[in-house]
C-alpha cells in the first residue's frame, strides 16, 4: 500500500498531474483541470446560497435570509479563496477573504442572539 502511494505521489511529481480517479474523469486529472474543478464548486455553492434564499423567502411570502444562506457563503467563500490562493490573484484573495469575515461574522451574530434567546427562556 505505501509503495503505491509513493509511486503514485512520484508519477504525480514528474507528470505534474494529480492522480484522481472518478467515473467522470477517467483516469487521471491535470493540474489545472483540478484547479478549475474547485473554482466551479465553490461558484455552485455560492449559487446554492441565492436558490436557498429564493425558496425560503417565496415559502414566507416575504424577503428572509434563512441560516443555510450563509453557510453557502462560508462554504464558496473558502472554496473560492482556496482557488484564489492558487492563481496568486491579491484582488480576489481580498474579497473572499474579506467575505468569508462577513459570513462567519453574521453567523456569530445569529448564534449569539439564539443563546440569548434560549437562556432567556430557561
Amino acid at each position: 500500500m505505501r509503495s503505491a502511494f509513493r509511486s503514485a505521489a512520484i508519477a504525480r511529481y514528474l507528470t505534474g498531474r494529480i492522480l484522481v480517479t472518478s467515473p467522470l474523469t477517467r483516469g487521471a486529472m491535470s493540474n489545472e483541470h483540478f484547479w478549475l474543478l474547485v473554482g466551479f464548486v465553490g461558484q455552485a455553492f455560492f449559487t446554492m446560497r441565492f436558490v436557498v434564499q429564493w425558496i425560503a423567502s417565496e415559502r414566507r411570502k416575504e424577503s428572509v435570509v434563512p441560516v443555510a444562506f450563509w453557510f453557502f457563503s462560508i462554504g464558496g467563500g473558502l472554496t473560492l479563496f482556496t482557488y484564489a490562493l492558487h492563481r496568486l490573484d491579491p484582488v480576489f484573495i481580498l474579497g473572499e477573504g474579506a467575505g468569508v469575515f462577513i459570513y462567519s461574522r453574521n453567523l456569530y451574530l445569529i448564534w449569539r442572539k439564539q443563546r440569548r434567546l434560549t437562556g432567556a427562556d430557561a
